[in-house]
């Protein structure tokens, strides 16, 4: 059970984050960097949303208590938002995922902070995951230490495919990148009509 969890818990992080799919953004962004100045983007931007991460793993599942939103009720919102999000991952360009970030000016001075860290890391939908996840892991001894552990990890592979992104665009090629975006859409929509349909059979048991 506890593997199962943990597995669960990656593959979650993994496709949400997408940290494949990040890659190409983080290249337009920082295209006029020097690969010094790529690397601490990179570093800073990840640790960035780590804190955001844990501090919302942290205070998330109180605030919804303190609101009065059940967890199935959260979870059917989070189901339709990264339904929403896995839509976009299928049908458009990974730049155009997010527009307002593609508009964006790579000569700007900082952008660890935004559009990197909050919302192409720790945007919307990874925040959702991870409150469902931390509900769910009370059911485990150490629960919250592991979907902690399991989100270090993932956060550690965005930041190694970051650091490796000119390679990575020259290896794949932007074919190569849009399938294997594509082809995490597609599990993310299973995973969002799974949230929806355990969400919605919580709230009708409830």
């Amino acid at each position: 059970m506890i593997v199962t969890f943990l597995v669960k818990s990656f593959l979650t992080l993994f496709v949400v984050i997408d940290p494949i799919g990040l890659a190409p953004i983080f290249i337009i962004l920082a295209n006029d960097r020097t690969s010094e100045e790529r690397l601490t983007i990179a570093r800073q931007a990840v640790l960035f949303a780590a804190l955001i991460l844990l501090v919302f793993s942290l205070i998330g599942p109180a605030l919804l208590r303190y609101l009065e939103i059940s967890l199935d009720a959260f979870q059917v919102a989070a189901g339709i938002l990264l339904f929403k999000i896995a839509i976009d991952m299928v049908f458009t360009q990974p730049e155009q995922n997010n527009p307002s970030v593609a508009e964006e000016n790579p000569s700007q001075p900082d952008i660890t902070v935004f559009p990197l860290a909050i919302p192409l890391i720790a945007g919307p939908g990874t925040l959702a995951s991870i409150v469902i996840l931390v509900g769910e892991s009370e059911n485990y001894l150490s629960g919250l230490l592991m979907v902690l552990a399991v989100t270090a990890v993932v956060l550690a592979i965005a930041y190694g495919i970051l650091h490796l992104s000119d390679y990575l665009a020259q290896i794949l090629g932007k074919a190569g990148i849009d399938v294997i975006t594509r082809v995490l859409g597609v599990l993310l929509t299973a995973l969002a009509v799974q949230y929806i349909a355990n969400g919605a059979m919580g709230l009708l048991q409830g």
